[in-house]
């Protein structure tokens, strides 16, 4: 088995020591994803970057975590499902949106469960929806916009899934009361 580095800004490689400091500034502690990112600056670089665009997005933090959970659980990824469930919860996403995106099963509100599906949808079929598909998702009232920021949101995850499934992540101490399994 190939083992992977979980880097500190002093194992790092030089495009990735500032990264990490940035990280450990603005989350009070790095966690163990960028540390095995840092192995590579460029596939960190890019994932913050990205993780900041999808930020700023004009969907909902409730919104972008339906995007990020669904992605991760259709991945399997038991270390982002257990940081973005602790994310929601900071972020005061709905107790019953959580529950409904760590069990795969539909979520209350009709807007909310049109975005999961259709992020299903575009992460099963890689980015082939049915004609059918695109207009349930309008109808539900959301816009092309969206569609284009459930790729990113999906993209994003994509980075952190795959990353995490190669390096074998170690979960985060902070992350543990919100462990999730497949």
């Amino acid at each position: 088995m190939v083992n992977f580095t979980m880097h500190t800004p002093e194992t790092a490689p030089d495009g990735s020591k500032a990264l990490l400091e940035y990280a450990n500034q603005n989350f009070g502690f790095i966690p163990n994803l960028f540390r095995g990112m840092a192995e590579s600056p460029a596939l960190l670089k890019g994932y913050l970057d990205l993780f900041t665009a999808f930020g700023n997005t004009q969907l909902s933090e409730t919104e972008r975590q339906i995007i990020l959970m669904t992605s991760n659980r259709i991945n399997g990824c038991t270390y982002c499902m257990a940081a973005h469930t602790k994310i929601s919860r900071g972020s005061n996403v709905a107790d019953d949106v959580i529950d409904a995106l760590r069990n795969n099963t539909a979520i209350a509100d009709n807007k909310l469960e049109a975005l999961r599906q259709f992020c299903i949808t575009v992460v099963e079929s890689r980015g082939w929806p049915t004609e059918a598909q695109l207009e349930a998702f309008f109808a539900a009232g959301y816009t092309r916009e969206t569609v284009l920021e459930v790729i990113l949101g999906s993209a994003l995850k994509m980075l952190s899934n795959y990353t995490n499934h190669i390096v074998q992540t170690p979960l985060d101490e902070v992350f543990q009361a919100d462990a999730w399994t497949a």
